[in-house]
């Protein structure tokens, strides 16, 4: 990012109305000369300004969102992708897709780890049964 700030620098530099070619600066300093001639335009922007722009929350509500799904996990009740998807558009106030939802889960792996629930014990499926419980109500009533 460095050579394209220092190419740019080096076109502002010049006195105004001077010739030059993007070409030839863009070689001097090792960019590429499409990227040079847009970003000097203001055509393109820098990709970390781009990708700011392009968000659909701000970093300080997708912290809070994660610290609201932590709460949620915290009680027993962690949020579908639907779920998440669904408090997302309604802070961002406008929709937001799947893939959003995809990727917000991927930027903030580290604290939003998924886990698959254990299955159930096969000793207490089996004292599930339905026999064991007419009994025990069986016994209630019969007092």
């Amino acid at each position: 990012m460095g050579a394209i700030e220092d190419a740019i620098k080096a076109i502002q530099s010049l006195d105004l109305g001077e010739k030059f070619s993007y070409r030839k600066i863009a070689a001097t300093y090792g960019v590429d000369r499409t990227t040079l001639s847009r970003r000097h335009k203001r055509v393109q922007a820098p990709n970390k300004a781009k990708n700011i722009n392009q968000q659909k929350l701000t970093l300080q509500q997708e912290q809070e969102l994660v610290q609201y799904i932590k709460g949620l996990t915290k009680r027993h009740t962690p949020p579908t992708r639907e779920m998440i998807q669904n408090f997302a558009s309604t802070i961002a106030k406008e929709p937001v897709s799947e893939s959003w939802v995809t990727r917000f889960i991927n930027r903030h792996s580290i604290h939003l780890i998924s886990q698959w629930t254990v299955g159930m014990d096969n000793n207490r499926h089996k004292a599930d049964l339905v026999d064991k419980y007419r009994l025990y109500f069986n016994l209630l009533h019969s007092k």
